[in-house]
């Protein structure tokens, strides 16, 4: 199982495989498979049908990440705080404690850059360690108007660079970068000494991440341009439900072989 020292020194030494998980049965499939799960906040769109992470609470998130704990007994896990979790370093080491204490995550996730250095210092400072997400930041979606692109200027990569440099001197042991130009991705990744993980950030991050459902192709309402599909999960279940529905009307299941 990955620790964060050995998460640490995979820098420039080997890419890192991250993906989200929600329950036990996907985390036990996941399980050794992955060097990171990530208990994302992502399940309120995939699971709950929002169109948005941030009405997603606290009691949600340790629910699903006892789950995941469960069936990933041999991957590192890591846990995203939800929106409104981490408003100032008192509220956010409360939170957190309990996320930590009630769940055995290896570590919890924090949005945000320069302007959360001081938080990301504060659990660190006691003993929880934070994974840093920098980007396009899903819980300020409703505050930027939309889910929006990063690092299309020199400007916006100068801020990008600067905001991972601030949570990785804040104690961050890695950082994930969504929705970033990948010339923009590639700075920031030479930028710090911990491993930068990608999410629609291009091929020079450390890593990648992808959210199961995505990946899998279980969530149809839309695919994301740096999505690769690796299974059509989707139609397969649609088609054994259809078949199983077909066996049931017209009597041939349960057989001989189904029976006591």
């Amino acid at each position: 199982m990955r620790t964060i020292t050995s998460i640490k020194n995979a820098k420039n030494q080997e890419k890192l495989v991250m993906i989200t998980a929600y329950d036990a049965l996907f985390a036990r499939l996941f399980d050794e498979k992955v060097d990171m799960i990530l208990v994302g906040d992502s399940l309120n769109n995939s699971f709950n049908a929002q169109s948005d992470t941030i009405s997603v609470d606290l009691d949600m998130m340790i629910y699903h990440t006892k789950a995941v704990m469960r069936g990933a007994r041999n991957t590192f896990v890591a846990v995203d705080m939800p929106f409104g979790t981490y408003t100032d370093e008192k509220i956010a080491l409360k939170n957190a404690t309990k996320v930590y204490q009630q769940t055995g995550a290896h570590a919890v996730k924090i949005e945000g850059g320069e302007a959360r250095a001081h938080i990301v210092k504060a659990l660190t400072s006691n003993s929880i360690a934070v994974v840093g997400h920098i980007g396009l930041m899903p819980q300020f979606a409703r505050s930027e108007g939309g889910f929006k692109i990063k690092g299309k200027d020199a400007e916006d990569t100068k801020k990008l660079v600067e905001d991972a440099k601030a949570i990785e001197k804040a104690g961050a042991f890695c950082i994930v970068v969504e929705g970033v130009k990948e010339d923009a991705a590639r700075a920031v990744s030479e930028a710090v000494n911990v491993p930068t993980i990608g999410i629609g950030a291009g091929r020079y991050t450390d890593g990648q991440v992808l959210v199961w459902s995505d990946m899998l192709g279980f969530f149809e309402e839309f695919k994301p341009k740096f999505v690769k599909r690796y299974l059509n999960g989707a139609d397969i279940v649609k088609e054994a439900v259809a078949r199983y529905a077909q066996e049931v009307k017209e009597g041939k299941f349960p057989d001989d072989n189904f029976i006591y």
